[in-house]
């Protein structure tokens, strides 16, 4: 199974370096990491202008990134254009590795993409009791929350519903990190 790095969870230092692990940066810029990066736009449920995506994957195009992570996509068949359009764009800008995250499973008109997609985005405690309706065997599943202690047992769940990539981990999409205090001398 592939892994997928959210923005808000890190490999560790010593990851080795492999071709089935991918980075969501959420900002071009500098790189952090030596793996592949997937440039993370976000789709707004579908309420982003089109310009407003193609900007992004331009900026993206022009970091260098392996591929783009399209984030919070709609899933029902009335984002579908969109969602193509945008796909058919940014391969045209020679970025063809694409996922598609709407967290949840989509219409079946987005299998026709053929992008990978991730059919579930959310807790550990959503997870444990959801029931895959929808999802087909190789989609993403991200995982967050998961506790310390479970997350070999999370990852073992993941491979039993047949995802063929994502993550389970003990970060959390919602910690935001305080920002250290610079004292100002006058």
């Amino acid at each position: 199974m592939r892994t997928l790095f959210p923005p808000y969870a890190h490999p560790s230092a010593d990851l080795a370096l492999d071709a089935d692990t991918w980075i969501i940066q959420g900002r071009p810029g500098r790189r952090r990491s030596v793996h592949q990066v997937l440039g993370r736009v976000d789709l707004d449920w579908g309420g982003r202008s089109l310009a407003d995506v193609l900007a992004d994957v331009d900026a993206w195009r022009e970091d260098g990134v392996e591929g783009l992570f399209l984030d919070r996509a709609p899933a029902g068949e009335g984002g579908v254009g969109p969602v193509a359009l945008t796909v058919r764009l940014a391969a045209r800008r020679g970025l063809h590795r694409v996922v598609l995250n709407p967290g949840v499973p989509t219409h079946p008109l987005y299998r026709d993409l053929n992008v990978r997609i991730c059919t579930f985005d959310g807790p550990w405690s959503a997870y444990q009791g959801w029931d895959g309706d929808g999802v087909q065997p190789g989609d993403g599943h991200i995982v967050h929350g998961v506790p310390t202690a479970l997350l070999t047992a999370a990852r073992r769940l993941m491979g039993r519903r047949g995802a063929g990539f994502g993550l389970a981990t003990d970060a959390s999409p919602f910690f935001v990190p305080v920002p250290e205090q610079v004292a100002v001398e006058s």
